[in-house]
């Protein structure tokens, strides 16, 4: 059976205004208590503290960067933190990061390309790896899983683009990553998918870039704390239908 308290392991919450923190949220308010891994320590320890304020249990895990060492030793962090021997079970993960370049491909540098298939990519399978493994060791829950790891893509993990070829190859990459994981280790009931999210997010970049209107109308953007429901909803999905890939957008998409 699922332990009282399962763990939720969130990489990418930015600011703490997009989608990683919303997730944090919705989770936190659904019983899960919430690891918080970002490079941002004070958006983390914010992000935190506002979830324990609101009923949670929530603790960050600063990252020095993305590189595969420093993502297994977050995990450690987070088995000391809640040990595993006292009822604590990572029960969902979620890969919320990414590495975004937007120019023409002649203008894209060697750094740039390196940076988006470490992050996307590379850091991608290290923390898969360790959520894997750990949900490896869960017995299954009163849904038949083991645990559920989850990809936030874009529209860039199913077509390129005149300025995302950069970005593009690292959420291909992510994306193989997903569908791969889903076929080795469905079998051992553990849940792997990925969300595609084809438009604008509702974040305080976004807002810089539109006028109060777009805001506004819920028809053109996708608001994070709707993203993160559809997240939960993955979690609570049981053995006999299960989502490998979540296409989200919003109602007006016209692109």
């Amino acid at each position: 059976m699922m332990s009282v308290r399962p763990i939720l392991v969130v990489a990418g919450v930015g600011n703490a205004a997009g989608t990683g923190a919303a997730t944090a949220r919705v989770f936190s308010k659904a019983g899960y208590r919430v690891a918080l891994l970002a490079r941002n320590a004070d958006s983390l320890n914010n992000l935190a503290s506002q979830l324990t304020k609101a009923g949670g249990e929530a603790h960050p895990f600063a990252l020095s960067s993305y590189a595969p060492q420093a993502i297994r030793d977050a995990f450690a962090s987070i088995r000391k933190q809640w040990p595993k021997e006292q009822g604590n079970e990572i029960r969902a993960a979620l890969w919320n990061t990414a590495a975004a370049v937007w120019k023409p491909f002649l203008e894209v540098t060697d750094e740039e390309v390196k940076e988006s298939l470490d992050v996307n990519v590379a850091a991608a399978f290290a923390f898969s790896r360790e959520a894997i493994l750990e949900f490896k060791n869960n017995d299954l829950n009163d849904l038949g899983k083991r645990g559920t790891l989850i990809f936030t893509g874009a529209t860039a993990s199913t077509r390129g683009n005149v300025t995302t070829s950069a970005f593009a190859v690292g959420k291909f990459g992510l994306r193989a990553l997903s569908q791969s994981l889903a076929k080795e280790f469905g079998k051992e009931n553990i849940h792997v998918n990925q969300a595609i999210i084809d438009g604008p997010i509702l974040t305080d970049r976004q807002r810089a870039r539109h006028d109060a209107t777009w805001e506004a109308d819920e028809n053109v953007r996708l608001d994070p704390e709707s993203i993160a429901k559809s997240y939960l909803y993955l979690a609570n999905q049981d053995r006999s239908a299960l989502t490998w890939e979540l296409d989200l957008r919003p109602a007006h998409e016209k692109w």
